[in-house]
């Protein structure tokens, strides 16, 4: 094998981060396939963009309230316990929506039901996974790659999930993925199993819920290269993200497609994403990703234009893969970012503020979205999303300078920025 090629896959040499890498890549594909049938069937049985909206909003929703608790609880206790009564419970909510689907007594108040229960177990399950790569990868050198490895796995199902989810929904229908995707569980509670992992240090003091999370929102948002980033990202997610939830829209009305069509759209997002965090994977230090956060989201926002633009379902493709490729350059080098600079006791609380940034703030911009695409169309939407997001990376790009001059210190004491750094100044670029 290569020298390039060991780098770019360098976290796989740990043990624990391959199983969790094999488990976790047979579960995203399922759940890929889910969300799309989901989002296909209710679109299918009601015709309404508002409740796509909704159905996008019910699924993330208690992130905004419960993953600042998840991570509290993700500094408290054990990780691997954590995330595998995460998975069972994700597991038993596809076994029923699958068996609604399949014996045809499925309702829109189930589904929504279903959806909200969905949206529980996310709140609880983004920060903790987050967390726990540190514990699965011995090196912390080598954190960086397994983020971005962690990030080509998700979207590499991305890819595939959609797709599969297009062919199967127009051959057996939407039931049939949402049982695929409930057997798929059983892979990551297997390598989660049959991890072998260090003890964790006991916290020697543990305060009132309510005090820690007021402990950890000071910390995540006194700092202000935290805070730019987590206010990044929740732009991004509020008016940016929630482009998913009109795919259908332009799959049918637009477009004039089916299953297949909403699939292939949903799918050249994850193939420019894997692309993007193939790219971040090969990279050998943190040093640098201030500039691509900006470049990514200047990129995503010129995507979602294009799209919004486009009346071919080969520009739109196109279109969605840019868009994919700079919202995960951005949403994974943000993560990189914070998982170095964040203190240890602090890192599931900070995790956790950077979940609700997506998880917690997708769904009001998937309702925002829904409604405007009735008032206004879904081309001008999605426009307006572009517009802000490029808003937000002209902000961000003016106060990186700043970033860099608070993160600097940090990276010395790491020793991912040697001292003679100090002499050279602003040549240094370390975000």
């Amino acid at each position: 094998m290569s020298l390039g090629i060991r780098m770019l896959f360098r976290a796989l040499r740990f043990r624990n981060f391959r199983l969790f890498v094999a488990g976790q890549g047979i579960s995203l594909v399922g759940t890929w396939m889910q969300q799309v049938a989901m989002s296909w069937l209710i679109y299918r049985i009601t015709g309404s963009a508002l409740l796509l909206g909704l159905i996008g909003f019910t699924s993330n929703a208690p992130s905004l309230i419960l993953t600042p608790v998840a991570g509290v609880l993700a500094d408290r206790w054990d990780r691997r316990r954590l995330l595998m009564a995460t998975q069972v419970v994700a597991m038993l909510q596809a076994a029923a929506l699958a068996a609604a689907v399949l014996t045809n007594v499925v309702q829109v108040w189930q589904i929504i039901s279903l959806s909200l229960l969905l949206g529980v177990v996310n709140a609880f399950e983004m920060p903790v996974r987050q967390s726990f790569v540190v514990e699965m990868v011995d090196n912390r050198e080598d954190l960086g790659n397994a983020i971005a490895l962690n990030s080509t796995l998700f979207n590499a199902a991305r890819l595939v999930g959609p797709s599969l989810a297009g062919v199967v929904v127009a051959v057996a229908g939407e039931g049939v993925c949402f049982l695929v995707n409930s057997l798929s569980f059983l892979g990551v509670l297997a390598a989660l199993a049959a991890m072998r992992l260090s003890p964790r240090e006991e916290r020697p003091e543990r305060r009132h819920v309510l005090h820690e999370l007021r402990a950890g929102f000071s910390y995540a948002f006194g700092f202000g290269p935290i805070r730019s980033i987590i206010l990044l990202v929740a732009l991004i997610s509020l008016l940016g993200m929630p482009y998913t939830v009109l795919m259908p829209v332009f799959a049918r009305d637009i477009l004039h497609g089916g299953a297949r069509t909403y699939g292939l759209l949903m799918a050249a997002s994850g193939c420019g994403a894997l692309v993007s965090t193939l790219y971040l994977a090969s990279r050998k230090s943190v040093l640098g990703l201030g500039r691509i956060i900006t470049v990514g989201a200047v990129l995503f926002a010129l995507g979602l234009a294009g799209c919004a633009l486009s009346s071919s379902l080969l520009v739109s493709f196109a279109s969605l893969s840019l868009a994919g490729f700079g919202v995960m350059a951005v949403y994974a080098s943000c993560n990189t970012v914070l998982q170095t600079i964040v203190v240890e006791e602090m890192r599931g609380r900070v995790m956790s503020f950077h979940a609700v940034a997506i998880n917690g703030i997708i769904p009001l911009g998937s309702l925002l979205a829904g409604s405007l695409s009735v008032s206004i169309g879904a081309r001008q939407t999605l426009l307006l999303g572009s517009l802000s997001c490029l808003t937000g990376a002209v902000i961000f790009w003016r106060h990186l300078p700043k970033i860099r001059d608070k993160v600097r210190p940090i990276y010395h004491r790491k020793g991912i920025l040697p001292r003679m750094a100090d002499s050279i100044g602003d040549r240094i670029e370390t975000t």
